[in-house]
């Protein structure tokens, strides 16, 4: 079910004020800063902000359209491949903004759909137990890790379960196109006992207070959350290669009123909304414009080449194909139950 909707009056106390209509699975505390940050530039608007899960807002937008009502003035989801479907679908239109043909050409498809955020899939770890040995960097490190701690780690692993979660499956699926012996690591975490959870907060909570000892292929921005707030949680963005996932942000066809959804679009690809994404969300930012810690270009410096954004494109719907799902998620599973003990 979805949150109950939460309206943030116009600053400028006109009860009468255009109401911007946003769906969005970013929960509405971490949202709060930028809506207030898109008030302050915009304060003869009104904001009603429904926080709901991505398919809510998927099938909601399909829903309303079809059915000949206005829906949402911008939806912004972590759902790429829905994003992406609405796009393809008919369901979204156009923005052309000052920031469009600045915009990575990974992060924008059409001027249609735009990637908003860039997240890396991180190993994160329990500080006091690498003390006296550095934490695996690598998919090849971390399955030397698990072979040669046996059981001493058996059980205090996690990770997504990739057919709850669809964060995870789409993680899941990039590595098997980025890696070909990925299957070598799934099988050592299934020898591992790795436990299966549908949320990031799940594993980094247990990785914080050391009942798991590592976290596989997390979502950065909830890792850095938690590893700002407690000592003992580290991050590694792997050395071999790091998927970087985003969440979206459109404007769907049938909007009640395009243009606001386009005005807090470009709120959000501004230089001072990506900022307060980046300083205030602790979510990195894309643009090019925004440097410094917690952005595409510092982590792009740093890492180069080794980070593999998904691109915002048709390919995304790969994932939605059922049968490719299915072989996916059975192989993971068939995978997971090979164990093979290493003590």
């Amino acid at each position: 079910m979805a949150a109950t909707p939460m309206m943030f009056p116009a600053l400028s106390g006109d009860k009468n004020a255009p109401v911007l209509v946003v769906y969005s699975s970013l929960d509405e505390p971490l949202a709060r800063p930028m809506i207030e940050g898109f008030q302050k530039n915009n304060p003869d608007i009104t904001v009603r902000y429904e926080d709901m899960l991505t398919t809510e807002i998927y099938e909601r937008i399909v829903r309303e359209t079809d059915d000949g009502l206005k829906t949402a003035d911008f939806a912004f989801s972590s759902a790429m491949d829905l994003q992406v479907k609405l796009t393809n679908d008919g369901y979204a239109q156009a923005s052309i903004l000052p920031m469009s043909e600045r915009w990575p050409s990974w992060a924008n498809w059409r001027n249609t759909a735009y990637a908003l955020t860039f997240e890396p899939a991180v190993f994160v770890y329990h500080k006091p137990e690498f003390k006296d040995r550095k934490p695996p960097s690598t998919r090849a490190e971390l399955v030397a890790y698990l072979k040669e701690q046996g059981e001493s780690v058996f059980g205090r692993i996690g990770t997504y379960d990739i057919e709850r979660s669809g964060v995870g499956f789409l993680f899941m699926a990039r590595d098997q196109e980025q890696f070909d012996d990925i299957w070598t690591v799934i099988q050592a975490m299934g020898s591992a006992g790795v436990k299966l959870y549908s949320t990031s907060q799940a594993i980094v909570e247990r990785v914080a207070d050391g009942r798991f000892v590592l976290g596989y292929n997390i979502l950065g921005s909830y890792a850095a959350d938690w590893a700002s707030r407690n000592p003992d949680v580290g991050i590694i963005l792997p050395k071999d290669y790091t998927v970087v996932m985003s969440r979206i942000g459109l404007v769907p066809e049938a909007a009640a009123s395009p243009e606001l959804g386009r005005r807090y679009l470009e709120f959000f690809m501004s230089k001072e909304g990506q900022t307060i994404l980046a300083r205030q969300l602790q979510i990195p930012a894309v643009s090019p414009e925004v440097a410094g810690d917690n952005t595409a270009l510092t982590m792009q410096e740093i890492y180069g080449n080794k980070l593999k954004p998904v691109p915002v494109s048709p390919g995304l719907m790969v994932y939605l194909d059922q049968v490719k799902r299915s072989r996916l998620i059975a192989k993971w599973n068939d995978v997971l139950r090979q164990q093979k003990k290493y003590y």
